[in-house]
């Protein structure tokens, strides 16, 4: 070649890393500097993007650039953050972060994006909310990693500023940015500005921006209307991927769908050349299982050709908890420990199952077994947010400075709720206690609290907002409803398996979650 080889190298190590032929890359950097040629600004950022997602460590790569002297070199310093940043190094990206010079929307979106796709959902808002103070305008990339965070961290309110500042931008018109709103309205429980944004959007060839809003219905109680919208989807010739094939199943699992959720299954592969996935086979265990089905869901298992994982164990383990299939969920629990032998869910189901059974003498064993193999059961808690600040509660948690007024609350909710034909349904309560002892203890569930601070901090003609990490419990969801209709208010509770939209004594989930 007539150009000097350095830069024929850098040309090629480029080119093979915007290919995503990652390993041909590396390959090339080595040899380069075998050959006795130095990396430079212009070497060193396609090698970092290689590296990082190959999964390889990028300290080599970063010893190189110190030697090179290139540590303040924007742009090499910008493709450090980022390598770091993808391979959830965020302790290291920071310290890069922290020591340039100067930093540009590249250097912050690095970060920003590299927390948000690792889940770190609080700390990427803060690096967002650092980035507005600093006076640096987000680009597409910033604005969809913020909202992707905020549907993460259920943060509705900086959601809202965050597409105020995308429209002030000129932003809202990347496909992008649009997806990222569908998804983070439909992920706080904000549907109608979900389908409203989803009706602005000029572009929607993207199975993405379909599949938003067909999980957000689904997760919303409204499995019906997802099959609508895939139907229209599949008419505005948008090809379904993977990912909506799930949105579809979870849609008729929760709606009840069972001849359809067959239908969308065979269809996946007969029409569209898509093989299911263990997670596929778990919304179909889930939808058979809440149908009474257990032997059909335990046959589609036994027929399966996918390489199971322990979540489809987990669907039919709470299948058989519903049904109270005790034979069957402890050979599903057991399946669940041959994968993941740590996995703390099957000890709380089947205790869950054996408590509702009256069987305190498994719940005990289950619960020493669990306590010997240092497994611990993640607690459950719940948030509700009131003049910007996310307020949260555990189980008889009386840590809040209102506290008292909280369980007065609670008190005040039980009352009105029996006067409406409200009984508790101890079977709910995992303690071995008396009828009294149970009901209180469900009384003083998380999401009861939180409720009740809501009824106290939340204006009126507010809806009131409560999450919750676990799956929200039957004599709960039944009282809260109940406690919607006494107030006259709007209660969305969000738990670790949908929404419920509760209101005049209803719930948006049909009792089917």
């Amino acid at each position: 070649m007539v150009v000097p080889a350095g830069v024929a190298y850098n040309a090629a190590i480029s080119r093979c890393s915007r290919a995503g032929l990652h390993p041909r890359a590396l390959a090339l950097l080595h040899e380069m500097r075998a050959r006795g040629h130095h990396a430079d600004e212009y070497t060193l950022p396609p090698a970092l993007n290689s590296a990082a997602l190959l999964r390889l460590p990028a300290d080599a790569l970063h010893c190189l650039l110190l030697r090179a002297g290139l540590a303040a070199h924007l742009h090499v310093a910008n493709a450090l953050v980022d390598a770091y940043a993808k391979l959830s190094r965020h302790g290291a990206a920071r310290a890069v972060f922290d020591e340039m010079p100067r930093r540009d929307v590249v250097t912050w979106t690095s970060l920003l994006t590299g927390l948000a796709r690792s889940r770190s959902h609080d700390p990427a808002l803060r690096v967002y909310r650092d980035m507005v103070a600093a006076g640096v305008g987000p680009d597409e990339f910033a604005v969809a990693a913020a909202l992707s965070s905020c549907a993460g961290a259920t943060a509705l309110e900086l959601g809202r500023s965050v597409h105020a500042a995308a429209i002030r931008l000129a932003l809202d018109p990347f496909l992008s940015v649009g997806n990222s709103l569908v998804s983070m309205y439909a992920k706080t429980g904000s549907l109608g500005e979900a389908k409203r944004v989803f009706d602005a959007m000029r572009v929607r060839c993207d199975p993405i921006t379909w599949t938003a809003l067909i999980v957000g219905y689904a997760q919303n109680g409204r499995g019906r209307e997802s099959l609508e919208i895939y139907a229209e989807m599949v008419r505005s010739g948008c090809r379904p991927d993977y990912v909506t094939f799930i949105g579809l199943l979870f849609a008729c699992s929760h709606a009840g769908l069972v001849d359809a959720g067959r239908a969308h299954f065979r269809s996946m592969q007969a029409d569209h050349g898509i093989a299911p996935g263990p997670d596929h086979y778990a919304c179909m265990v889930d939808l058979l299982g809440r149908a009474g089905r257990l032997d059909e869901a335990m046959d589609l298992l036994n027929r399966s050709t996918t390489r199971l994982d322990a979540t489809v164990w987990k669907a039919l383990l709470a299948a058989c908890r519903t049904h109270r299939n005790a034979e069957l969920a402890e050979h599903a629990a057991g399946m669940v420990w041959r994968l993941d032998p740590t996995d703390a869910v099957p000890y709380v189901m089947l205790s869950n199952l054996y408590s509702r059974a009256g069987r305190w003498g498994d719940v005990a064993r289950v619960r020493t077994s669990m306590k010997a193999r240092g497994i611990t059961k993640e607690p459950g808690c719940s948030w509700v947010a009131a003049n910007g600040v996310t307020h949260l509660f555990y189980v008889e948690d009386r840590g809040h400075p209102r506290a008292a007024e909280i369980y007065r609350k609670v008190e005040e909710m039980t009352e009105r709720i029996r006067g409406q034909g409200y009984v508790a349904d101890t079977a709910w309560a995992l303690q071995d206690e008396g009828p009294e002892g149970r009901e209180k203890g469900l009384a003083h569930h998380s999401e009861r609290l939180a409720v009740a601070f809501g009824l106290l901090a939340v204006p009126a003609g507010a809806p009131i907002r409560v999450f919750k990490n676990l799956r929200v419990c039957g004599d709960c969801h039944a009282a809260i409803k109940m406690v919607a209709q006494a107030y006259g208010r709007q209660i969305v509770l969000r738990d670790a398996n949908c929404f419920h939209h509760m209101k005049d004594g209803a719930c948006s989930c049909g009792d089917y979650w």
